[in-house]
């Protein structure tokens, strides 16, 4: 089976994504395993889609899907553990519910599901595939005809100390840079000039301010009811459901009386204000 650019859906207008209509795409081949996505956006600017894996699922390379892009990525777990290494230089991570893995790009990256429920990680990444950073890329890169799952070096050598952190970046909770709008509580995870990535919280009944960016959002909620409004455009959005903005776009967030609301959201390239 050949390699299959994946869908690229894309919008004009601030539109909400519910979980049911994102669209579904089945990535690899019997060497490098398969994936099920659920593609929520895929524009000129931001491409941003659920992934999943069944428990003891894994995803590796062939030569018609090879793992190795001209974006960075964000991948955050929201269930099950992702087990993620750099097959190239041994590195390895594991990721739980609410946390994320950052890399740049030419990073190889093999994953595996360690959790006893399926695995399912939001991937934000930028620049997007449409503008020619995924397969067409990866196929202009040296082949990686050898896996290693091991730094060399560290037996006999760990006395306490970590080693450096590589091409592979956790991110935790504790590692958001926090930012209040209102009230409203926003966690930046990572920001380059291709993305900016973070936690949105809203506490019950409350609202942020209005805000624009120069580049294209996709807020993804993950807990309670988030409330939408940009351009005329207001929804409620439950766990799952997603909310694209595009540049330049007037918008704003809230959570319903019922609780706090939770997402995790992505802009690119620039979260600058239009």
């Amino acid at each position: 089976m050949g390699y299959r650019p994946s869908p690229r859906p894309s919008f004009e207008a601030p539109t909400v994504i519910r979980a049911a209509d994102a669209v579904r795409h089945t990535w690899g081949d019997e060497e490098a395993g398969f994936v099920e996505d659920w593609i929520y956006v895929s524009s000129q600017r931001i491409h941003a889609i659920v992934f999943g894996l069944p428990p003891g699922g894994v995803f590796r390379h062939s030569d018609s899907f090879r793992t190795v892009f001209a974006a960075d990525e964000l991948l955050h777990v929201l269930q099950g553990t992702l087990v993620l290494a750099n097959p190239e230089t041994g590195e390895i991570v594991r990721a739980d519910p609410g946390e994320s893995v950052f890399f740049r790009r030419d990073t190889w990256h093999h994953g595996f599901s360690y959790g006893d429920e399926p695995l399912r990680v939001l991937e934000l990444f930028a620049p997007p595939p449409a503008t020619g950073t995924s397969g067409a890329y990866a196929r202009t890169r040296p082949y990686l005809d050898e896996s290693v799952y091991a730094v060399e070096g560290v037996v006999g050598n760990l006395a306490g100390t970590r080693p450096q952190e590589g091409s592979l970046r956790m991110l935790r909770r504790e590692d958001s840079v926090w930012r209040l709008d209102r009230d409203v509580l926003v966690g930046l995870l990572i920001s380059t000039e291709h993305l900016t990535a973070g936690t949105l919280t809203v506490p019950a009944g409350r609202a942020s301010l209005e805000e624009s960016h120069d580049g294209e959002e996709l807020v993804y909620v993950t807990r309670g009811e988030l409330e939408v409004e940009a351009a005329g455009v207001e929804a409620t959005l439950g766990p799952g459901d997603a909310f694209f903005v595009p540049s330049a776009t007037a918008h704003r967030y809230g959570a319903t009386a019922a609780g706090v609301a939770e997402a995790v959201f992505g802009v690119a390239p620039s979260f600058g204000p239009a």
